[in-house]
C-alpha cells in the first residue's frame, strides 16, 4: 500500500509540471493564422453567428402558420347545477312536476382542428419577411468577417511593426556602444577627446531607455493581439511574417462598382426595405377578410372508463369567414407608417451608397499616398546607411567629430523607423481597402487590383 502511495506521489511530481510545460508551448501565429483563430475564436463574432440560428428559428415559425393546427382539451366537471323543466300536472288541482336535466357529461375531450385558406396574404407576407430578415442577419454576420479579418490584419501588422522597432532600437544601441568602444580606444591612446568619449557614453544610455519601450511596447501589441484572437493572455506566441509588400493599383471605377454589389451594409439595407414593404402587405391584409375550415371532434361520459360503451362522440366541421369592419383606424395607421419604413430606407440606402463610394475612393487615395512615401523612405534609407558609412571614414581620419556620427546614426534610425512605418501604413491602407469592397481578397477579381510585378522589402522579421 506504501508503494502504491509513493508510485502516485512520484506521478503527480513528475507529470503534472509536463503538463503545465505542454499547456505553456508557444503558439506561432501567421497572418493566416492569426485570421482562422480570430474567425473561430473571437466572441463578439461568434455572438453575431448565434442570430442566425435564431433567425432561421423565425422563417420556421412563419412557415409554421401556413400549417393546420391540432388542439386537445378535457374538462371534468366539479359542480354544476342542473337544468329544471316544469310540466303541468296530469291531476287537477295538483302543482306542476318540476325535472332536472343534465345536458352535460361530467367528462368532455375534445380535438379542434382549423385550417387556413386564405388570410388575406397574412402568411404570405410573415413568411417573407422573416426570409428577409434571415438573409440580412447573415450579412450582418459577413460584415462582422470583414471588420475581424480587418482588424486582425492590423493588429497582426501592429505587432510585425513593433517587433520591426524592437530590432532597429537594439541595431541602434549596438551602433552606440560599438561608437563608445572606438572612442574609448582612441581616447586611451590620446587620438580622441574626454568629451567626445563622455558624449558617446551618454548617447549610448540615452539610447537603452528607447530600447526597453520598444519592447515593452512589443509585448502590449501581442495581448492586443491574443485578445482579439480570442487567446488566453497568458499563453506566450512568437509572430511570424515579414515586413515585405507587392505593389498594387487598384481600378477606382471597378472597386467603387463592385463595393456597390457586395457590401453587406447595402445588401442588409436592401433587405430592410423589403420587410418593410413586407410589413405594409400585413397591415392591409387585416381590411381584408380570412377564410378557414375548424372542425371539432368530441367525447363525453358521465364516468371514466376504458369500455367504449361509457362514452359518446359527436363533431362539427365548420368553414368560418371572417369580414372586418371597423378596428379603429389601426390598420390604415399601420398601413402609413411601413410606408414611411420604406421612403426612410430608401433614403438611408441612397446616402449609404455614396459613403461606400467615399469609403472606396478614400481606402485606394491611401494607398497611393502609403506607396509614394514607401519609394522615399526606401531611398532615404539608403541614403542614410550610406551618410553613416561615410561618416565612419570621417571619423576615422580625424576629419568630423563624433557628434557628427552620433547624428548620423540617429538619421539612420529614424530613416529605418519610417520605412517601417510607411510599410504597416501601406499594408493597412491595403487591408481597408479589401474590407471596403464586402468581398473576401480571394474573390478580387485581379483586372481590380492591377497588381504590378515590383516587390519592395527591407529589413523584416522573420
Amino acid at each position: 500500500m506504501r508503494k502504491a502511495g509513493c508510485f502516485l506521489l512520484w506521478m503527480i511530481i513528475f507529470l503534472a509540471p509536463g503538463r503545465l510545460f505542454f499547456a505553456q508551448d508557444k503558439v506561432v501565429l501567421t497572418l493566416e493564422k492569426s485570421i482562422e483563430l480570430a474567425l473561430s475564436q473571437n466572441p463578439y463574432h461568434l455572438a453575431s453567428e448565434e442570430r442566425v440560428d435564431a433567425a432561421e428559428q423565425y422563417v420556421r415559425e412563419a412557415a409554421a402558420g401556413f400549417l393546420p393546427s391540432l388542439n386537445s382539451t378535457g374538462f371534468a366537471t366539479l359542480d354544476e347545477k342542473l337544468f329544471e323543466l316544469e310540466f303541468p300536472s296530469f291531476i287537477p288541482g295538483q302543482p306542476p312536476e318540476k325535472v332536472k336535466v343534465d345536458f352535460t357529461r361530467d367528462y368532455q375531450l375534445a380535438l379542434n382542428l382549423s385550417i387556413p385558406i386564405y388570410t388575406g396574404g397574412r402568411l404570405t407576407a410573415g413568411y417573407k419577411s422573416a426570409k428577409y430578415n434571415l438573409k440580412s442577419t447573415q450579412e450582418s454576420v459577413r460584415q462582422s468577417e470583414h471588420l475581424t479579418v480587418f482588424n486582425t490584419k492590423a493588429a497582426f501588422y501592429g505587432c510585425l511593426l513593433a517587433q520591426e522597432f524592437v530590432r532597429v532600437a537594439e541595431q541602434a544601441v549596438k551602433d552606440a556602444e560599438d561608437l563608445h568602444k572606438s572612442v574609448k580606444s582612441q581616447y586611451e591612446v590620446g587620438l580622441a577627446s574626454q568629451f567626445d568619449r563622455l558624449r558617446s557614453e551618454v548617447r549610448v544610455v540615452n539610447l537603452k531607455p528607447q530600447l526597453i519601450h520598444a519592447k515593452n511596447s512589443f509585448e502590449v501589441m501581442k495581448l492586443n493581439l491574443k485578445t482579439l484572437l480570442g487567446m488566453d493572455i497568458s499563453v506566450p506566441i512568437e509572430i511570424q511574417g515579414n515586413l515585405s509588400y507587392e505593389s498594387i493599383e487598384p481600378d477606382m471605377d471597378k472597386s467603387i462598382g463592385l463595393a456597390i454589389q457586395n457590401r453587406p451594409e447595402i445588401l442588409q439595407l436592401e433587405y430592410q426595405k423589403r420587410i418593410a414593404e413586407e410589413m405594409w402587405k400585413m397591415a392591409r391584409a387585416e381590411r381584408l377578410p380570412t377564410l378557414a375550415i375548424s372542425g371539432t371532434f368530441n367525447f363525453w361520459a358521465d364516468r371514466l372508463a376504458i369500455t367504449g360503451d361509457a362514452w359518446q362522440d359527436y363533431y362539427t366541421v365548420n368553414l368560418v369567414m371572417t369580414l372586418p369592419i371597423f378596428n379603429g383606424f389601426g390598420p390604415a395607421a399601420r398601413q402609413a407608417k411601413a410606408k414611411s419604413a420604406v421612403k426612410e430606407i430608401e433614403l438611408t440606402l441612397k446616402g449609404l451608397k455614396d459613403g461606400v463610394k467615399f469609403e472606396v475612393s478614400q481606402a485606394i487615395l491611401k494607398i497611393e499616398e502609403a506607396r509614394e512615401s514607401l519609394i522615399s523612405q526606401e531611398k532615404n534609407v539608403e541614403q542614410a546607411e550610406e551618410s553613416l558609412r561615410i561618416a565612419n571614414l570621417n571619423y576615422t581620419e580625424g576629419m568630423i567629430t563624433v557628434l557628427d556620427v552620433s547624428a548620423a546614426q540617429t538619421a539612420l534610425n529614424q530613416a529605418r523607423v519610417n520605412y517601417s512605418q510607411a510599410v504597416y501604413d501601406f499594408f493597412v491602407a491595403v487591408a481597408d481597402f479589401e474590407r471596403s469592397l464586402g468581398v473576401k481578397k480571394s474573390e478580387i477579381d485581379p483586372d481590380i487590383l492591377m497588381k504590378q510585378k515590383q516587390v519592395a522589402s527591407y529589413g523584416g522579421v522573420k
